[in-house]
C-alpha cells in the first residue's frame, strides 16, 4: 500500500493570519520551532506559506519593520498544496514541480498539516527523494 500524505505530514495547523505582523509570524515561527507557517485569511481558508527566507529576504533585508509588515503582504498568489490521500508520488512530483520544501496537506477545505522536505526524507525509502533534494538545492 502506498504511503500516502497523512500518514507523513506534521500535524500542527497553526496559521499566521494575513492581517498578523511579519514580528508576530516570526514569533510564532520561533515558538514552534519552525521555518514556514500557513497563511489563513479571515475565512480560515489557506491563502498561502510564509517562511523564515521569506521573512529575511523581503523585510529584514529590505529594511522594512515586522512591525509594520503583514504576513498578507508576503504571501504568493496561490498556495501549492497537496490532498491528506495523495501518495508519495504526487507529493514529489508536486514538490519538485514548484520547487518548494513545504506543502500545506488539505483534506476538503480544511488545512489538516503541513509535509516538510525532511519529512519526505524521514519517512520514504525512495531514490527520487535525493533527486529532489538535488532539483531543490539548485538555484535557477
Amino acid at each position: 500500500m502506498a504511503t500516502k500524505a497523512r500518514e507523513i505530514m506534521t500535524a500542527e495547523r497553526t496559521c499566521a493570519n494575513e492581517s498578523d505582523t511579519v514580528q508576530s509570524a516570526a514569533s510564532t515561527m520561533q515558538r514552534l520551532g519552525v521555518g514556514a507557517l500557513p497563511i489563513c485569511g479571515q475565512d480560515n481558508r489557506l491563502k498561502g506559506m510564509v517562511t523564515d527566507r521569506d521573512i529575511v529576504i523581503n523585510v529584514v533585508a529590505a529594511g522594512k519593520d515586522a512591525s509594520s509588515v503583514t504576513v498578507g503582504e508576503l504571501q504568493q498568489p496561490e498556495a501549492v498544496t497537496i490532498g491528506a490521500d495523495d501518495e508519495a508520488d504526487e507529493i514529489l512530483a508536486t514538490m519538485r514541480e514548484h520547487k518548494v520544501r513545504r506543502l500545506p496537506v488539505i483534506d476538503g477545505n480544511e488545512l489538516v498539516g503541513v509535509i516538510a522536505l525532511a519529512d519526505v526524507a524521514k519517512t520514504l525509502d525512495n531514490p527520487q527523494v535525493g533527486q529532489l533534494v538535488d532539483v531543490l538545492s539548485t538555484s535557477d
